[in-house]
């Protein structure tokens, strides 16, 4: 239904477009974020800083006091419960609205002394506001008073037409409301019960819609693509690991186990591997590369940037060196003459294994007989990248490595279209990483201990959010870190810098004079984030620490303590923000990756893990992956049954739901 039913102004009908409200129908699945229950509390109960709520006469015409850059205070007494009190409300630049006589009613502080500061006003009684209110997210030039009259309008105009998605039986199994009910209750409570029973169907919908996606996605990648079961020895394989100069953790044995069972079935392997920073998941990746070599099949090892494919081919070569197994690097920095050889081996079966950034999905990169794609860092190849790289063979099977860990059962909730294997220690001897929030935009407070670390012979990594000044953003960049760095320390110390906007050589050689200690302190973005590998890094030093999530502080800081010494990393941030000050000071007693992932999933939600699934998958608005864990469990387990009934009437209107669906949902992701 068109927004011109809600509303004939063209400018509030801009307003709901630019919060995403396209139809009438929209606005309903505009939640709102709290609800305010509007109730009075004797005035000799209020304690300093309480939130209270009154209803008092305006005793004098309110006063205006501008503050500048349109900002304004307005103050007025008030007479409440027979006592008097000054009212101040910011940026409310009104004073005829606030005329004497006039009856009030105040939502707002109450700051001790007689003082209210005033967040909200009607100029109506309580008893005809007493209830409960919700409060949305609005867009500027937007009143809670408009929203909620578009929505009552939005509410009678399609009531009749909302149908429950969730299957008769399943309503009845958790004694579910309708949707209609639920809508209605959401938008127009009567009551918190009321509430809670509207959010318990909505959440659990959410839920429900998405494990039927994703677990049809997973039925159509297993079925899509059978044959060709990769012939092997599993002794075989596991006997690479007496070459070793350590052993296996039991998770990578586990892990590596599952692999192979994948690549030995006639059924297409979407694995996802996850683990902590430094737990090992590219040893457990090679290994399924050798079974893949062992059943005469070539493999594809894919990385997101230059410096860590060329990493990954020097650990393969090593690790294979006693072996007949032919390793080599594509990147774009090649020559012609190395590329075109490359290539010509690739498609003749010359080489085995081909470790590579983008330059893999070329459509001139053509293999004898492709078996197996590994994706580092799975998240940073688009889908459709990966898809054509999948599709240079036949029956390739697929593993994804993420260092972002989640727990393993939410993990395979979320990602219900893949196997998972998590491994969850990590190998012994791995040193620990002191971590220090530091309240300064400068290193000055701690450069004495990092000088101390350097001239003992570690290295240094001094990571910054941008790459050049940005006077909008304020953000410490690298250009001017480096320049500082080296006015102050350049007589002293090398000083090197690194940048995404670099060419690839220039990069190479830069990593390659810091691998080889011929440079104390790095200058980075976060382009060393992913898997570079420095034995004597071990200090780091982040500015404007809070710009970043803190899964990505802990992919930054696991580049140190790589080798025989304890790690450093200082998080350096002057911001006043009390809660991302609070993010950086739990960083200080975090050290395991899993639980700082559930941690900035109870803060942020599932936003950042589902935000690279394909446009096709339904996301969640109001369930919470963590809180709500259990419904997501049990939604998981309603889906598949309800995927074994579509031909039944009570789920028969799921066929078409999935269809459209499944069409708009990019093969895997």
């Amino acid at each position: 239904m068109e927004l011109r039913k809600l509303t004939r102004s063209e400018t509030q009908q801009a307003r709901l477009r630019a919060m995403g409200i396209e139809q009438a129908e929209d606005l309903l699945s505009y939640y709102p974020f709290r609800y305010e229950i509007l109730q009075e509390t004797p005035c000799t109960e209020w304690g300093i800083n309480d939130t209270v709520t009154c209803e008092g006469v305006i005793l004098r015409r309110a006063s205006v006091i501008r503050l500048g850059k349109n900002r304004s205070m307005t103050r007025f007494p008030v007479m409440v419960q027979s006592q008097e009190f000054q009212v101040t409300l910011f940026n409310r630049p009104w004073a005829s609205q606030f005329q004497e006589g006039k009856t009030i009613t105040l939502v707002g502080k109450y700051n001790g002394k007689g003082r209210i500061t005033a967040t909200q006003y009607h100029l109506r009684p309580l008893s005809s506001l007493e209830g409960i209110h919700p409060v949305y997210n609005l867009r500027e030039g937007m009143k809670q008073s408009d929203l909620s009259r578009l929505m009552q309008k939005a509410y009678t105009l399609c009531a009749a037409d909302i149908s429950t998605f969730v299957p008769r039986p399943l309503q009845d199994r958790y004694r579910l409301c309708t949707k209609a009910q639920a809508l209605k209750w959401v938008h127009f409570p009567r009551s918190m019960e009321e509430v809670r029973q509207a959010l318990r169907h909505l959440k659990y919908e959410e839920f429900f819609r998405f494990q039927l996606v994703m677990q049809s996605l997973r039925k159509e990648n297993r079925t899509v693509i059978k044959g060709n079961a990769k012939h092997f020895d599993v002794d075989e394989v596991f006997a690479l690991e007496k070459e070793l100069p350590f052993s296996l953790t039991d998770g990578q044995r586990q892990a590596i186990s599952e692999i192979l069972q994948d690549l030995s079935s006639d059924q297409l392997m979407v694995r996802m591997l996850q683990g902590d920073v430094g737990c090992g998941k590219t040893m457990v990746a090679a290994f399924g590369l050798y079974a893949c070599v062992l059943s005469h099949k070539q493999g594809a090892f894919l990385a997101p940037t230059e410096i860590l494919a060329r990493q990954h081919c020097e650990s393969l070569r090593r690790l294979f060196a006693d072996h007949e197994i032919r390793i080599e690097l594509l990147c774009s920095s090649l020559r012609p003459a190395q590329k075109k050889q490359i290539l010509d081996e690739l498609a003749d079966h010359t080489i085995d294994i081909i470790v590579g950034t983008h330059a893999l999905f070329q459509e001139e990169v053509r293999f004898y007989d492709l078996g197996m794609v590994v994706a580092d860092e799975q998240h940073r190849f688009g889908v459709q990248q990966r898809r054509q790289l999948l599709e240079k063979g036949e029956k390739v099977d697929l593993l994804l490595m993420s260092a972002t860990p989640i727990p393993r059962t939410l993990a395979q909730s979320l990602f219900g279209d893949m196997d998972v294997s998590v491994i969850d220690q990590l190998p012994k001897g791995r040193m620990p990483i002191e971590t220090v929030f530091v309240p300064s935009s400068s290193m000055g407070p701690v450069l004495e201990q990092v000088l101390a670390l350097v001239d003992q012979g570690d290295q240094c990594y001094v990571v910054c959010p941008a790459i050049e000044k940005n006077e909008e953003m304020g953000l410490r960049n690298v250009l001017d870190i480096y320049a500082g760095m080296n006015r102050l320390l350049g007589r002293r110390y090398r000083i090197a810098l690194l940048h995404g906007r670099m060419s690839s050589e220039e990069k190479q050689a830069v990593m390659e004079q810091f691998a080889n200690g011929d440079v104390q302190f790095l200058v980075s973005t976060t382009v060393i984030e992913v898997g570079i590998d420095v034995k004597s890094a071990n200090v780091m030093v982040i500015y404007d620490a809070h710009r970043f999530g803190l899964s990505t502080i802990h992919q930054l800081r696991g580049r140190v303590g790589r080798g025989t010494r304890k790690g450093h990393c200082f998080l350096l941030s002057d911001t006043e923000d009390a809660e991302a000050r609070q993010r950086l000071k739990k960083m200080e007693q975090l050290s395991d990756g899993f639980a700082i992932s559930r941690y900035d999933l109870q803060l942020r939600g599932p936003g950042d893990l589902l935000g690279t699934r394909q446009s096709g998958v339904p996301g969640f608005v109001l369930a919470n992956v963590i809180t709500d864990a259990k419904m997501l469990e049990a939604a998981r387990a309603d889906a598949a049954e309800a995927l074994t009934k579509l031909s039944q009437d009570e789920y028969r209107h799921l066929s078409a739901y999935l269809s459209d669906a499944l069409k708009k949902a990019a093969y895997i992701d």
